[in-house]
């Protein structure tokens, strides 16, 4: 008597021969990785960053980076901002309070920092431990503002690591990081819940005049 298990066998082997042999055709190795981007690096960043929550700002001067913060402070009705940045500081204007001390540091919420790199294809920011404001202010905050020069943007995520490579040359940062959008996780019952490991708010101020 045939056992189940040959029956098995048997109807799986007949499958196969009816089939018959998979045509495999060569990949065309020549053809483009990547999608063509928007000939606009700035657009095409806002364009992709902004579908999946963040928010994007294309100021021309640095008093449009200055107003920009303000207006972002006064809608989350908010006047005080950590960073430690010198570079951005003299950009937070007005009846906006700068902290940068660690007393501050459990209280704050809205963070401020710069970055290496923004990546137009995917929307993101390269950090990395090797900026001044470190580690903790990219997660901390419950509300986290960017601030880049146009220079700073990249077509592809490659094109930014080669650029921190040659940046940094055998000094690497300890800690390499590409945030794309807010924080966000939906482990428990598939439901979406944002700033669940880091910021509900990732907001991007690009500017075009340098800073």
């Amino acid at each position: 008597m045939e056992s189940a298990k040959n029956k098995i066998l048997a109807r799986l082997k007949a499958a196969q021969d009816k089939r018959g042999e998979i045509e495999v055709t060569a990949p065309d190795f020549t053809s483009p990785i990547y999608h063509p981007l928007n000939p606009s690096l700035s657009q095409e960043f806002k364009t992709n960053l902004e579908l999946i929550g963040g928010k994007v700002f294309i100021c021309k001067s640095k008093n449009d980076v200055a107003d920009q913060i303000k207006l972002i402070c006064e809608e989350r009705q908010q006047n005080q901002i950590f960073c430690t940045d010198p570079g951005i500081k003299p950009l937070i204007t007005g009846d906006i309070t700068i902290n940068s001390d660690e007393a501050s540091f459990a209280e704050i919420s809205i963070g401020i920092t710069g970055c290496e790199f923004l990546v137009a294809h995917l929307g993101s920011v390269l950090v990395s431990s090797a900026q001044i404001s470190g580690r903790r202010l990219n997660v901390f905050p419950e509300t986290h503002i960017v601030v880049a020069n146009e220079s700073q943007l990249t077509d592809y995520l490659d094109s930014a690591l080669e650029k921190l490579r040659n940046k940094y040359k055998n000094e690497l940062p300890s800690l390499i990081s590409n945030i794309t959008g807010p924080s966000r996780t939906a482990d428990i019952e598939k439901t979406l819940v944002m700033g669940m490991h880091g910021p509900k708010s990732l907001i991007v101020i690009i500017a075009e005049e340098p800073i």
